[in-house]
């Protein structure tokens, strides 16, 4: 309890420098409508997708995308507190070795609701739209946020294990790989064997699947593991990396020195 408490705690310090400092998550879903309109405007007319339009497979994709670029910030957020010994400070106080970690998360899980809400008001105002009943439609959303819960812990234990100057790039480097090895823009079936066979275990591409399946969208998938258990997938995989990258970024929070 005195965790939660505490997580709480550093919670409203994170949205409270925010609402002070805006840029930075304003910037971020710029960038994510940016990306939208790009792909969705400029490419749209040239990919054909069997059962639907582009739009309506992409939007669910770039939802599921966005919530992986959320790892960056945290990384760097994490990264930077260690470095000018706001963590020391933290760490002197008797709060679970988990609490501040918790707090960051928790500050950008809220980023993360605003920024699909936006995304999904541009998805609808460009064309997209859900055809499922509300339930499906709802559990598609959790899925998002449960993909980006889990990539959070992984930012966090980035951030708290290597603190040099060079992280944030090394983690952009890993991201954007990551990002495009998936199933967000086009179907794992339209690729080479060899590539496909790896794209379809990518965990983003697994969340980009089933968030399709539940919104009523095409999924560009007939065949193979994500055409029948995606949903599963998106389930396993954010508590796989939740199980595993929680624990570890408890134990580099303890480990943490100036």
């Amino acid at each position: 309890m005195n965790t939660l408490r505490s997580g709480w705690i550093i919670t409203q310090r994170d949205l409270l420098h925010w609402v002070r400092q805006p840029w930075t998550p304003i910037f971020s879903l710029l960038f994510s409508v940016a990306l939208l309109l790009m792909f969705g405007l400029l490419f749209g007319g040239a990919i054909d997708i069997p059962g639907g339009g582009y739009v309506d497979f992409l939007l669910p994709g770039m939802l599921a995308l966005t919530m992986m670029f959320g790892l960056e910030a945290t990384t760097s957020a994490m990264a930077n507190d260690a470095k000018k010994g706001i963590t020391d400070r933290f760490r002197s106080m008797p709060i679970g070795s988990a609490s501040v970690a918790l707090g960051r998360v928790g500050a950008d899980m809220a980023s993360s609701a605003v920024e699909l809400a936006v995304l999904i008001g541009g998805g609808l105002l460009i064309g997209w739209r859900i055809t499922s009943d509300f339930g499906s439609a709802a559990l598609a959303v959790l899925l998002l946020l449960a993909l980006r819960f889990a990539l959070l812990w992984v930012g966090v234990y980035l951030g708290l294990a290597f603190r040099g100057d060079s992280t944030t790039m090394a983690v952009q480097t890993l991201i954007w790989p990551v990002g495009f090895l998936s199933t967000v823009f086009v179907s794992a079936e339209t690729m080479p064997g060899w590539l496909a066979a790896v794209t379809v275990w990518n965990p983003v591409s697994a969340t980009a699947t089933a968030v399709r399946e539940l919104f009523g969208n095409p999924t560009g998938a007939t065949s193979g593991i994500l055409a029948d258990h995606a949903v599963a997938l998106a389930v396993g995989w954010p508590v796989l990396i939740t199980a595993v990258f929680l624990p570890l970024s408890a134990y580099a929070y303890r480990r943490l020195r100036s």
